[in-house]
């Protein structure tokens, strides 16, 4: 599938620099940005992690010294001006777009764009500026309400109206829990779905222009406590499919530019609703790490390097994801453990058939939350994958 819809394929680049010669700036911190870094660096690629990036002149200068040919984001809160000025520089290119960066930043402008410019389908939605104001769509709309910030990772600041008294604690909770600070937040109803799925679609151009791909759906579920499970594929009705494929495709070409986006949508039977568009790999997406040929970590490398891509699935997965609290202070996993207990509580996680773990010492520090561990499995069906790895995943609860 093909499209060209934005006129970025009519920007002048630069030449591609040899295989092998490319130069990367990684901008990012932690255990994400690092399996990015990996899969560059596996493809021939010089690649500079840059884990302090806000100040638009401090970035700028640093281009203008290391003269990479690609900037990559690995992270949401990146200088909006600075990467505008990075852009029209013409000798280098930068991931996501500067369209795709401010989106990401602008919940408010993402859902326009979406609802209102492309008419894709969403749940109803509205923003208000003050809890007067949020009290006002709350009696328009009814109850029950979502409400969220306009700018956060998925889930912060988030919560549920059931009644008026709920309005004023959810206000404070949305305005406090945002990425940046906006006096501003979104409230949509309620939706009555069957599952969510993140759809990894990944836009790469070819000599007839823009092409996107798509790996098999991921079904996802975010725990009570600090835990994310996702398990690839997640079934779709081919109607539900077609539908997924067609709204992916359609907010990608949009926004533009090379690399992996990951597409929220919310699934009931046939009908699919867009929610949300990251233009980088995002955590659900670590079941790639072993249900695909290629992670999400390789698609993003190839596709920014403007290599061939493949999003074939080699086997059903699952993957559960524990993140290190913000009062951790990057301790090491095993800091209370002794060397006993921790090859006793590997040896029960490994004991589970086709599974893996990985344990990381170091909190992120560029994102709001670091991984703690990740328990992976791999089975005949999605569903054994699911049950395989809640097992390795309760061995490794033991090292907390």
């Amino acid at each position: 599938m093909s499209d060209t819809t934005d006129g970025d394929e009519m920007t002048e680049h630069p030449a591609p620099p040899a295989p092998g010669s490319a130069s990367v700036m990684l901008l990012g911190a932690g255990e994400r940005s690092r399996e990015l870094a990996s899969a560059f660096e596996r493809l021939g690629a010089e690649v500079t992690i840059v884990e302090k990036y806000a100040d638009a002149g401090a970035l700028t200068a640093l281009v203008d010294a290391q003269k990479p040919h690609y900037v990559v984001a690995d992270a949401g809160a990146v200088a909006t001006d600075a990467w505008i000025t990075i852009a029209e520089r013409g000798d280098v290119e930068v991931f996501p777009t500067p369209r795709s960066t401010r989106l990401s930043l602008d919940g408010e402008g993402l859902r326009r764009l979406a609802a209102d410019e492309l008419g894709l389908p969403t749940a109803p939605f509205w923003f208000a500026g003050s809890a007067d104001e949020l009290t006002a769509v709350a009696t328009h709309a009814g109850f029950p309400l979502v409400v969220k910030p306009v700018a956060a990772a998925p889930g912060e600041g988030e919560s549920v109206l059931l009644r008026p008294e709920d309005i004023q604690p959810a206000w404070r909770r949305a305005v406090a829990g945002g990425r940046l600070s906006m006096q501003r937040v979104m409230a949509e109803t309620v939706v009555e779905v069957d599952f969510e799925v993140t759809l990894l679609t990944v836009r790469t151009t070819g000599p007839a222009g823009p092409v996107v791909h798509f790996c098999e759906p991921i079904g996802h579920r975010q725990s009570e406590g600090d835990a994310l499970e996702s398990w690839q594929p997640q079934q779709l009705s081919p109607a539900a499919l077609d539908a997924a494929k067609s709204i992916a495709a359609r907010i990608v070409n949009s926004l533009g530019g090379r690399g992996v986006f990951s597409v929220e949508l919310l699934v009931r039977g046939d009908e699919v609703y867009f929610a949300d568009v990251r233009p980088r790999p995002h955590d659900t997406g670590l079941v790639t790490l072993r249900s695909q040929r290629l992670s999400q970590f390789e698609l993003q490398a190839r596709a920014v390097l403007g290599l061939p891509v493949d999003t074939i699935m080699i086997s059903p997965g699952a993957v559960e994801v524990t993140y290190a609290q913000a009062n951790d202070g990057g301790e090491s996993e095993s800091s209370d453990v002794d060397d006993t207990q921790l090859q006793l509580v590997l040896a029960d996680a490994l004991a589970v058939a086709e599974s893996d773990v990985r344990l990381f010492g170091r909190s992120d520090s560029a994102e709001a939350r670091g991984w703690r561990t990740l328990a992976l499995a791999t089975a005949p069906d999605p569903i054994v994958a699911r049950d395989r790895v809640r097992r390795v995943a309760t061995a490794l609860r033991r090292l907390r």
